[in-house]
C-alpha cells in the first residue's frame, strides 16, 4: 500500500508541475521556451533556499524528473563542486552534475533514430 501512496503523489506532484505550465502558456504571452527556462531557474532558487529536497524526498520521480529538478540538479553540483574545489567549481559544477543524463539522453536518441525510420512518411 505504502508504494501505492507514494506513486500516488510522485503523479500529483508531477502533474501540479504540468498544470502550472499549461496555465502559464494558456494565460499568459510567455512563450514555451521561456516557461521551460523559468522552470529550471525555479528548482535553481528553490533548491538554494532549502525547499526543493524536502519535496524531491516526498514526492520522488514527480519532483525530480521536470525541468524543476533539472535546476535543482544544477544546483546540487554546483553547490558539492564549489565546496570541493572552490570557485571554479561554480563553472564545472553543474555540468559534471548533468553529465550522466545528458549522455544517456543522447545515446537514447542515436538508437532510436537508428531503429526507427526516418524521412518522409509513404501515403
Amino acid at each position: 500500500m505504502e508504494i501505492v501512496l507514494r506513486l500516488l503523489w510522485a503523479f500529483l506532484i508531477g502533474g501540479a508541475f504540468c498544470v502550472i505550465a499549461q496555465i502559464l502558456i494558456d494565460k499568459t504571452k510567455l512563450t514555451p521556451a521561456r516557461i521551460l527556462v523559468s522552470f529550471v531557474v525555479a528548482g535553481v532558487l528553490l533548491g538554494a533556499v532549502g525547499l526543493y529536497r524536502p519535496l524531491a524526498e516526498f514526492a520522488g520521480a514527480g519532483a525530480t524528473t521536470p525541468l524543476t529538478g533539472f535546476g535543482y540538479l544544477i544546483y546540487k553540483g554546483v553547490r558539492e563542486a564549489v565546496n570541493a574545489k572552490g570557485l571554479i567549481g561554480a563553472f564545472t559544477g553543474g555540468l559534471s552534475a548533468a553529465a550522466g543524463g545528458t549522455a544517456a539522453a543522447l545515446v537514447f536518441g542515436l538508437v532510436a533514430a537508428a531503429i526507427c525510420r526516418g524521412g518522409k512518411p509513404r501515403g
